[in-house]
């Protein structure tokens, strides 16, 4: 990734100068400064000590007329050499609003597109052409920086989307379509739908909808809707259907691979200002393994003063054996001005923490939590966490964070 490596540490350059642009422009800097110290053992009981250095900038008007640069990255290392940490560049684009007599934006760099259809990182153009007719026309094209290891010229991505809102603005309907290339050779064509309709203070209905097109098979669907006519309760149901999609060049690709459905439902009930209890059912749908039925309760409290948490009851059962008895909880005050921590622990849950960089998936059966966060000032913090964590995968590890933030 040395493409990325140059933009990242150009990136930081423009940074530490800023203050000298400020002087010649009206632009104004934002941005945050994170340092990260993590610690924990790898599978192989070695202990990792990775360092990483985040920086996120942003320069607002640099042209005087509304033009604004947006960039977030990371430096990276491992200080004992045991784990593969690589510095990223998440995205750095220039952007620019109301242009071709005030009727398109425009993104040029490495940015996040999302679609129906899919969505990457790309190093390229996103172009939207507002009110053409009742809807925006989007166009993006760039080289598919999603390949970081092996990204080279002939990793490309191309896709458009039509987008409106309709019927007095209740209604948002999308359709999208989206192609990946590698090394020259087509890997993904994907096509995607999507609708959201919201009568205020009644209901919303929602769906989405990709279909594979070079496998001919539909890869997702979502319907979904939820009834909020009374502020002190609502009602929401969901049905998902998802089928893996590999490249075409992926060995993975010429394997039958299994579709999850998931239904769902769920009740909430406000309590009172910032405080809720809820109750949701799942019925997880599988081909090779029983079905298996989700049962949560729970209550849930937003910090509206100092006190912020949440405590739900799961009971999983299927026919395999695979139930579980558990539970979820966290706890968080605001001490004072300068001091907030918390505990939490997920107790025979399987919550599932995916390490992408290294592509583990650790599933754990328990996972106990400390953090805590000093305000230096309003623009200064440090932030601590400790995990003990253990499942059928791995035996008991322990993983430490020190975060320290300056915003600016």
């Amino acid at each position: 990734m040395k493409e990325s490596k140059f933009l990242l540490f150009f990136f930081m350059a423009v940074l530490l100068s800023s203050p000298l642009f400020s002087q010649a422009s009206a632009a104004t800097f934002t941005g945050r400064s994170s340092t990260v110290v993590e610690w924990f053992e790898d599978a192989s009981e070695e202990t990792a000590v990775p360092v990483y250095q985040y920086i996120l900038f942003n320069a607002l008007n640099i042209d005087n007329d509304g033009m604004n640069f947006k960039g977030y990255g990371r430096l990276a290392t491992d200080t004992q050499d045991e784990v593969d940490v690589d510095s990223r560049l998440y995205y750095a684009f220039l952007e620019k609003k109301k242009i071709f007599s005030s009727r398109a934006d425009l993104r040029f760099g490495r940015q996040f597109v999302v679609t129906t259809a899919g969505a990457s990182v790309m190093d390229g153009v996103d172009l939207v052409f507002n009110n053409v007719g009742p809807v925006n026309i989007r166009l993006f094209g760039g080289g598919d920086a999603t390949y970081y290891e092996d990204y080279d010229q002939d990793d490309l991505l191309w896709g458009t989307e039509v987008y409106g809102l309709f019927w007095q603005e209740q209604l948002q309907l999308g359709l999208s379509y989206m192609q990946k290339w590698d090394e020259s050779e087509l890997t993904k064509e994907l096509i995607g739908f999507d609708f959201d309709f919201d009568k205020v203070n009644l209901v919303n209905i929602y769906s989405e909808f990709q279909f594979n097109y070079i496998n001919n098979v539909v890869s997702y669907f979502l319907l979904g809707g939820k009834y909020y006519k009374n502020p002190k309760w609502n009602l929401r149901a969901e049905y998902l259907y998802s089928l893996p999609v590999f490249t075409s060049t992926s060995i993975y690709s010429v394997f039958a691979v299994d579709k999850y459905q998931e239904l769902m439902a769920e009740y909430t009930y406000n309590i009172a200002l910032g405080l809720r209890a809820f109750g949701r059912y799942s019925r997880e749908i599988y081909e090779e393994f029983s079905d298996a039925n989700v049962f949560e309760l729970g209550v849930e409290k937003i910090r509206t003063d100092r006190f912020s948490g949440y405590l739900t009851g799961v009971y999983r059962n299927d026919d395999d054996g695979q139930d579980l008895k558990g539970f979820k909880v966290r706890a968080a005050y605001m001490f004072n001005e300068k001091i907030h921590g918390g505990v939490g622990a997920n107790v025979d849950v399987l919550d599932r923490r995916i390490d992408f960089e290294n592509n583990e998936d650790e599933t754990t059966s328990s996972l106990l939590w400390l953090y805590g966060t000093y305000y230096f000032t309003k623009r200064v913090n440090l932030q601590l966490k400790l995990e003990r964590a253990e499942s059928g995968l791995w035996d008991e590890y322990y993983r430490g964070r020190v975060r320290f933030n300056i915003s600016f």
